[in-house]
């Protein structure tokens, strides 16, 4: 259990006993044997129910700690730089063989800059894979950022397979090393140093050229279309708590504090509704969002047995520590109206015992108003179907309304853990999308079961997806597309009525493990002038010899098989349609 002393009172907070808010005159012994004891209980604590959210008031921390599972690091400045940690701040994958990190999920770092001036080689190590965001960061370290981990014993990178960094600056190099996968957005670095499979920069200074892909896997957008940064808690000069709510920017580019404060306004925590996992309930918490308040909920699993109704427009909802929310009667967890600037983010969705049509649904059915100037955003949700516990749905999140951004998501049918099965957590999509002009920015998807993203609505805007389709189909005949015409089902699919889409840097992965099942089509789109995708690629992992992804988009691109040693492991198109 965490460091106890009846003399600490930086868990005696409005926030709860899991979440640590230290300030500069606390004893940086102490603070970093408390950050070291939780970091020992959650180093390895894939699937527990704990949950910890560690803040820092401004000021400098002579400190060198990790981070595990479910753990927040945020800074409460108003700007990253009010929040310096002079030690280092790491995430490093001891717990598993050869320092592979792919496991390493649920963990974010925010809000504040690190100096690593007593970590090894001066170097800050952040070796991650799926929901484990960076946000809002100034590297300063001499020996730049590794999103990777070396094996001391081999000297080989530990594969790690994320990630996502955002509205950050890192003085010095970044060196994804073995990391298979990465999306960059609104960032700056001194240099990028390589990549893998699929790397993306979007609206970030000093990105690498796309002109040599696919020998060199970089797809570079300019500049952001349409962005909010995710709001954040910080603290003014008389100890009062506020959410900061960036301004909406359009066509942006680099991180939005390193010339000048992040435009935007605050909002008191006199506002809040702060939920407790031991005694919060959904009728209190649906108490106050309909009496207008926002909600803060607080480390913790949260079971709920009627959905969360949001009817108000500009309503947050702010996670800290990764809660888990959790559906108790086959409901959604989130109800979102058709309404304007809803901000939901910084949340673990688990799927129930009891089946749920949708776990997030944002609008109703045929939603129909315009949300451009003012839209709702998702920022870093995870949704999970099995893994701590057994739970079923239908689909992860439903986008019924028009304009929604979607800012790191992770849609995960487990592939492991309990309640892992072809016949237990069954799911059929990660995301549907029916509303209009809905840009996403890291989408996730993995393993479910038919399509694992469904794009009804037209002007959508794809920026970076990592997909591994399912594992564990039983035959190929149990995994036919719908019409029974095809193996298996895309792992992107927009609808055939689509007349506009357009998406850039797609990875679709196979591993087959339970039978030699094939995958006729990674991406399927619709044959019109309006429909493009940029940079694609799809990658064998492993998997039963027979098994294959047959083609990259609509029956063109090379296979990915497992039928012999010498089977290509990786293929890749530039465009579709090709130019």
């Amino acid at each position: 259990m965490p460091v106890s002393n009846t003399n600490f009172t930086a868990n005696n907070t409005i926030f709860g006993p899991n979440v640590f808010v230290f300030d500069p005159s606390m004893a940086a012994d102490v603070i970093e044997a408390q950050v070291t004891s939780i970091f020992k209980q959650m180093e390895s604590n894939e699937f527990g129910p704990q949950r910890y959210a560690i803040l820092f008031k401004p000021g400098s921390y002579p400190l060198l700690f990790d981070v595990g599972f479910y753990t927040s690091i945020a800074g409460l400045g108003q700007n990253p730089d009010d929040v310096l940690i002079t030690g280092g701040v790491n995430v490093p994958a001891y717990w598993m063989p050869n320092r592979n990190a792919t496991c390493n999920f649920w963990r974010s770092i925010e809000n504040l800059a690190i100096d690593a001036s007593d970590a090894t080689n001066k170097t800050t190590t952040i070796a991650v894979s799926q929901a484990a965001p960076l946000r809002r960061l100034h590297i300063k370290s001499a020996g730049g950022l590794w999103l990777f981990q070396v094996d001391p014993a081999t000297g080989a990178g530990g594969w790690a397979s994320g990630g996502y960094m955002a509205d950050t600056l890192v003085d010095g190099q970044v060196l994804p090393g073995s990391q298979q996968q990465w999306l960059s957005r609104n960032s700056q670095w001194g240099s990028w140093a390589n990549g893998v499979w699929n790397m993306v920069f979007v609206g970030c200074k000093n990105a690498p050229s796309e002109a040599n892909y696919p020998r060199e896997p970089y797809t570079t957008v300019d500049c952001t279309p349409v962005v909010r940064e995710k709001p954040y808690l910080y603290v003014n000069d008389q100890d009062d708590y506020f959410v900061f709510v960036p301004d909406l920017q359009n066509d942006s580019q680099g991180p939005s504090w390193a010339d000048s404060p992040t435009p935007g306004n605050s909002i008191p925590i006199s506002d809040f509704y702060i939920a407790q996992a031991g005694s919060s309930t959904a009728t209190s918490i649906n108490s106050a969002l309909s009496g207008g308040k926002h909600i803060i909920f607080t480390p913790g699993v949260y079971n709920l047995d009627e959905a969360l109704l949001v009817t108000n427009a500009n309503t947050i909802i702010l996670g800290f520590g990764f809660p888990s929310l959790i559906p108790t009667s086959g409901q959604p967890v989130i109800c979102i109206s058709d309404v304007d600037g809803v901000k939901i983010a910084g949340l673990i969705v688990d799927a129930g015992p009891l089946s749920s049509a949708s776990l997030i649904e944002v609008g109703p059915p045929e939603s129909s108003a315009r949300h451009d100037s003012n839209p709702t955003f998702l920022y870093d949700i995870t949704v999970r179907t099995a893994g701590p516990t057994a739970g079923r749905n239908d689909v992860g999140i439903m986008i019924n309304s028009h304009d929604v951004v979607a800012d790191q998501l992770w849609l995960w049918r487990a592939d492991h853990g309990a309640g892992a099965g072809w016949d237990s957590n069954q799911t059929k999509n990660g995301i549907v999308v029916n509303g209009d002009n809905v840009t996403m920015y890291g989408l996730f998807n993995e393993h479910h079961q038919e399509y694992q993203t469904l794009w009804n609505g037209n002007g959508g805007r794809l920026y970076f997806y990592q997909s591994e389709i399912p594992y564990d189909p039983p035959t190929q005949e149990k995994w036919m597309s719908e019409n029974g015409d095809r193996h298996g089902y895309a792992s992107y699919k927009v609808a055939d009525n689509v007349t506009s889409h357009e998406a850039w840097g797609l990875g679709i992965y196979s591993y087959f493990r339970d039978s030699p099942v094939k995958l006729e089509n990674a991406i399927e789109v619709p044959d019109c002038a309006g429909v493009k995708v940029h940079h694609m690629t799809t990658v064998w992992l492993n998997g039963i010899a027979g098994s294959e992804i047959t083609h990259i988009i609509n029956g063109t691109g090379g296979c990915v098989h497992g039928n012999s040693p010498e089977s290509a492991m990786r293929q890749t198109m530039n465009e579709y349609p090709c130019i």
